[in-house]
């Protein structure tokens, strides 16, 4: 049965006004299957070019559109607990203002989670400017798939790719929300997810062009996200989600991994995570979540062992 869907969409100073008109058209106007409602949050005031850019596409819009206005910043993750209990329906979608949803994307993820998903994301396609132009380019960065994998996976990075996912609100809140962890908050309210036994998935076909500007990989890196990866490590290990030889491993590898030259990481990172889009392959078929007990992880309460690993950055 279809089920109706919000659109929360985050918006502060630092975002382009351009970037964000295509953003939202990406993800409304040209949706083969558009959301409900879509539920913008303004993070403290923003200039008068965005915010006459937020009206031009409020009024022009061809669904509803609430505009959640923060007093002030109070960043990401208190942005979007604002704007999750904002949204009217259970079911709720990612974007952020500067990336491109294909015009498929919510055709092929909401019968995902009408099929019994918690939370499903989809693999991305990092463009620079010069591919946005063009309409074509990128690498492509694809997240694992199955239930096993991505339980796997969480105990060493982010098995999702933040600005692709859809998920039930009531899972969210369920496992505490988004809590304040610079650049890492989306990464620790899946990991909690995981472990409250929500049902997980991802496609493996890019449905989102992700915006990789010149400063993506600096902002990985330097003495305050060591200090988030520190903090995200400790966490996730006193909650029962990671091992002490796991947290170990993270902390020295993930670690030193935010101390490394911004042209070194870049270059880590491309080669691990990402292919070219001309060589990608199609993608595999997407194989739907068990239902499990939602109390109760769906290992029977202890941490899938994290399959080897010797790479050294989250996804997004």
């Amino acid at each position: 049965m279809s089920e109706p869907f919000s659109l929360l969409l985050p918006v502060y100073r630092g975002d382009r006004p351009d970037h964000l008109v295509t953003a939202f058209r990406s993800t409304v106007h040209e949706q083969l299957r558009r959301p409900d409602e879509v539920v913008v949050v303004q993070d403290g005031h923003v200039g008068p070019d965005l915010a006459s850019t937020l009206e031009r596409l409020e009024s022009g819009s061809p669904v509803p559109v609430r505009r959640l206005r923060l007093s002030h910043n109070v960043g990401l993750a208190q942005a979007l607990q604002s704007g999750l209990a904002a949204c009217r329906h259970d079911v709720v979608a990612r974007m952020d203002a500067d990336d491109i949803s294909l015009p498929h994307r919510f055709l092929v993820q909401l019968p995902v989670i009408e099929a019994g998903a918690d939370l499903v994301g989809a693999a991305v396609l990092e463009v620079e400017e010069t591919d946005v132009r063009a309409g074509e380019g990128g690498v492509l960065r694809v997240p694992p798939t199955t239930p096993r994998e991505i339980a796997e996976v969480a105990r060493w990075r982010n098995p999702f790719n933040h600005p692709t996912v859809v998920y039930r609100r009531s899972a969210v809140l369920a496992a505490g929300g988004y809590r304040e962890l610079p650049l890492m908050e989306d990464y620790w309210v899946f990991a909690r997810m995981i472990a409250d036994g929500a049902r997980v998935a991802n496609l493996a076909e890019p449905l989102v062009r992700y915006r990789v500007g010149a400063g993506a990989y600096e902002r990985k890196g330097g003495l305050g996200q060591l200090r988030s990866e520190l903090r995200l490590q400790r966490r996730l290990h006193d909650e029962g989600f990671t091992t002490p030889a796991q947290m170990v491993r993270n902390t020295v590898v993930r670690g030193g991994y935010r101390l490394v030259p911004t042209a070194l990481r870049r270059r880590a990172y491309r080669h691990t995570f990402t292919t070219t889009a001309a060589t990608a392959t199609a993608s595999p078929e997407l194989t739907l979540p068990v239902a499990t007990d939602r109390n109760r992880p769906p290992t029977g309460g202890r941490p899938v062992p994290p399959s080897a690993r010797t790479t050294a950055e989250e996804q997004a």
